[in-house]
């Protein structure tokens, strides 16, 4: 049909008017167009795999393809943050998307290239909630995002900045969404100018094309117009039907209802529950349901009865015990205790087996990456003082095999060593961890020319409380409240 005559069906799902009631959709076209001939800065959109930044990619592809091929000479960069952790099917439709979009493109020598930026290996969620003890996230400690969507991102725009001097950053952002995000894209509006200040780079500027769009307006466009990359749009709507299954728009008997659903990461515990993904388990995907049980247990760790259990009583960086201070005289929980971060592991290993014994058709999945479990393997020898070397050893237990692990790569000791320093530890009344950490300190600085950083790594390491966490817990709360900041093992159990 013709793309300057959009059928649109108005279900009030988001307030406003229609965007194509007082604009065609050549004059987007158009708009587009001299929006990229300005300048000579790069674009760089930023691809989610939804609806929305669909639509704008869509939008800027045939209005550039329309351009002569002398004025197709700016670079436009198509970057998508994959987390590591995003829901499966959802990484299938991104990463054939984004291949789509660079086989085409060199096919009809367009100027488009599309990336796939990830977080570095010390940012990843596993090596931050099992290497160093964090937390599932939550609204209050929101530590994720920032690590795995943002900062990837960022740094792809940093480079592109270095490189050309400014750059434009196209959003595929709506005002109708929500109030809190059509303040947020009226205070960074620049006067007399369809472009708006980026909200951390001077010399990145943001393009929002479907700004005035509301959601019918959206599912209009990709139901109508063909996806000029190979893909089809009617498979993204059937992804939002499975996904959610409050569908307020249909175009016409063949089409899907379409959701308002967002997709997301399959470990997400910020959210209640995630019904996007019981949604594509209740439709088929049975092979999902070991990762819903384990986002469904790192989400019932947050449970206020249930922290002590599974946290420290101090904290992982300084060492201190923290207390309330709303009148209560409770303990703070911290990270993760190291017991129960062995047991996560193991909990995830579990249910990657799981998975790919279930999963239909397709290649076996990892749910964390080699690079990970070595990173997490330096963290917990280095900061945990585990001489025994856990991480190998717990991936030997699920897997039956082992990965190339680097052998001495963290100095001499070892499980043999941790059992004769606890022994003399005991005997002479002193923390063995505490000696553990102060050996671990030296062996770290073995071999510098100059060691004063020393004396301040072994002073740290003194400040901490080194009491037992049931001395710690009734000094503090009483004794009738050790029992619930016990935890005990899987291994033991």
């Amino acid at each position: 049909m013709s793309t300057d005559n959009l059928e649109v069906s108005n279900t009030g799902q988001e307030k406003g008017e229609s965007v194509f009631d007082s604009r065609s959709l050549e004059d987007i076209y158009e708009e587009i167009r001299e929006a990229y001939l300005a300048d000579e800065r790069p674009w760089v959109i930023g691809y989610s795999g939804g609806k929305d930044s669909t639509t704008a990619l869509q939008l800027i592809w045939y209005a550039i393809k329309e351009l002569p091929d002398d004025q197709q000479t700016k670079p436009i960069h198509v970057i998508s943050s994959d987390t590591l952790v995003e829901t499966p099917k959802i990484v299938n439709h991104i990463t054939s998307t984004l291949e789509n979009i660079n086989e085409y493109s060199e096919k009809e020598d367009l100027p488009f290239e599309a990336h796939k930026v990830t977080p570095k290996v010390d940012d990843s969620f596993w090596v931050n909630l099992i290497g160093r003890g964090y937390p599932a996230p939550n609204q209050n400690f929101r530590w994720c995002t920032e690590r795995l969507k943002i900062n990837p991102a960022d740094h792809f725009i940093e480079n592109k900045v270095s490189e050309h001097g400014e750059v434009i950053v196209v959003l595929g952002v709506r005002k109708a969404e929500s109030a809190t995000r059509e303040q947020v894209m009226d205070l960074h509006s620049i006067d007399g100018s369809i472009l708006s200040r980026h909200n951390k780079f001077a010399n990145a500027f943001v393009y929002t094309p479907i700004e005035d769009w509301i959601v019918d307006d959206v599912w209009s466009y990709l139901l109508q117009v063909e996806c000029p990359w190979g893909k089809e749009n009617r498979d993204l709507a059937a992804l939002y039907q499975e996904a959610d299954d409050e569908c307020p728009m249909v175009i016409d008997t063949k089409t899907p209802s379409c959701g308002n659903s967002r997709f997301g990461c399959w470990t997400c515990t910020v959210v209640s529950e995630d019904k996007a993904m019981q949604n594509m388990i209740d439709e088929g995907d049975e092979w999902m349901e070991p990762l819903l049980e384990f986002r469904d247990f790192l989400k019932a760790t947050q449970d206020p009865e249930e922290k002590p259990k599974y946290r420290q009583v101090k904290g992982r960086q300084h060492g201190y015990v923290k207390t309330k201070t709303n009148g209560d005289n409770g303990i703070i929980p911290r990270a993760h205790k190291f017991e129960f971060c062995k047991d996560l592991l193991r909990k995830l290993l579990k249910t990657q087996k799981k998975v790919n014994e279930q999963i239909p058709d397709e290649e076996e999945m990892d749910l964390i990456r080699d690079e990970e479990l070595r990173e997490i393997r330096r963290i917990w020898r280095e900061e945990r003082a585990d001489w025994e070397d856990s991480v190998p050893k717990v991936y030997r237990e699920v897997m039956g095999e082992d990965i190339g692990w680097v052998q001495d790569d963290y100095g001499a000791f070892g499980e043999t060593e941790a059992k004769l320093l606890k022994e003399i530890a005991d005997k002479h009344e002193v923390p063995p961890e505490l000696v553990q950490r102060l050996l671990d300190t030296e062996l770290q600085h073995h071999g510098m020319k100059r060691r004063a950083s020393i004396y301040n790594e072994i002073d740290k390491v003194m400040r901490e409380d080194w009491r037992p966490m049931e001395e710690i817990v009734a000094d503090i709360e009483g004794e009738e409240n050790v029992e619930k900041w016990q935890y005990t093992p899987e291994s033991q159990t």
